[in-house]
């Protein structure tokens, strides 16, 4: 008798921390199904998850809100449980268009709940941030800090949040862990598959590396004035690859029944670095220097984000095991052997 991996659902999975989880998922012997309509991602990443794994996973071209989609998936597919990634994610474009975000996010999220109530699908591992603490009082940031996001797409995740919980509540058999985490940064080690914003990158990490290239000229830092050690916001910084490992340990617990109704963790390092940090660790990385402006802070930056990791470690077993040098190197191996990203 063959006996078939378990499948797992991927809404958003062509995305950068979603094609890093379809390639530990693999790896550790589930067998991924991709939902992505490829707004901010590449069906070209797909093919590289081949070359990595061996196995190149399924692909469902669609929405999350298109029920009649996911109603066919399910059909489909012999889903065990759903990872959702799927969600827009920037920042300053949540402020500007902030019903965007809540048709996308929420919306999306509660067509979702409602195709896996259909198909007794009762397991999911939620991609959320540590965007819905806000600026937290205590850091390093437990995951009882009271939510304070400060922008739509910090409510978006943290409505989601809320959303799954009252879900959870209602259906006694539902098991849901909430992943909140931090910044991430860095490439799979083998330069195939990274970070590839279709527009300017939001994450600081991409925007270094582009001006190590030449395709930007220069790096804007938003304040030097903050109450750290070179004046510059400190955050925790997490590899990708670690961020996709803690994604698979929590669906293993998930199946395993090893958690409660809802589980919220963050992930990250427990280990802040400022932006300077960064910098100076990426031009030992590339070999070059990062030429930069220091202009004035932004609205809503917070001066220190990193994450209390001990729920992490205790829960899942899991904790972050690459520093911030190996983001950088890995960050800049996938920059040089893709210039143009996945070229979309």
């Amino acid at each position: 008798m063959i006996v078939q991996p378990p499948a797992v659902l991927l809404t958003g999975g062509a995305g950068y921390i979603g094609s890093h989880t379809a390639v530990e998922l693999i790896g550790a012997g589930y067998a991924p199904v991709i939902l992505d309509n490829f707004c901010n991602s590449s069906p070209k990443v797909v093919d590289r998850i081949g070359r990595i794994t061996g196995i190149v996973p399924h692909v469902v071209d669609a929405d999350i809100r298109d029920a009649a989609a996911l109603e066919a998936t399910f059909a489909r597919f012999p889903i065990a449980a759903v990872v959702h990634f799927a969600g827009l994610k920037a920042v300053g474009e949540s402020v500007a268009h902030p019903i965007l975000y809540y048709q996308n996010n929420v919306s999306g999220t509660l067509c979702l709940c409602e195709a896996m109530l259909r198909h007794g699908v009762g397991k999911m591992v939620f991609s959320s941030s540590a965007t819905v603490y806000g600026n937290a009082a205590e850091v390093p940031t437990p995951e009882t800090a009271p939510p304070n996001p400060a922008n739509p797409y910090g409510r978006s995740k943290y409505i989601i949040e809320q959303v799954l919980a009252d879900v959870a509540a209602a259906n006694p058999s539902w098991r849901v862990v909430i992943l909140r985490y931090f910044n991430p940064a860095g490439a799979h080690e083998s330069g195939l598959i990274g970070e590839s914003p279709r527009d300017i990158p939001n994450n600081l990490m991409p925007i270094i590396a582009r001006v190590a290239t030449g395709r930007h000229d220069r790096l804007r830092v938003y304040g030097s004035d903050y109450p750290t050690p070179d004046g510059t916001g400190i955050r925790d910084y997490v590899h990708v690859a670690d961020l996709a490992r803690g994604h698979v340990a929590a669906l293993a617990r998930l199946l395993d029944d090893a958690l409660p109704p809802i589980a919220t963790i963050n992930l990250g390092t427990g280990i802040g670095h400022t932006v300077m940090e960064v910098v100076r660790a990426f031009e030992h990385a590339c070999g070059r220097r990062i030429a930069l402006d220091v202009v004035a802070r932004r609205p809503g930056d917070v001066t220190s984000s990193i994450a209390a990791v001990g729920q992490a470690e205790s829960r899942l077993g899991w904790r972050a095991q690459r520093d911030l040098d190996s983001m950088c190197a890995d960050s800049w191996r996938w920059q040089t052997a893709n210039p143009d990203g996945y070229g979309q």
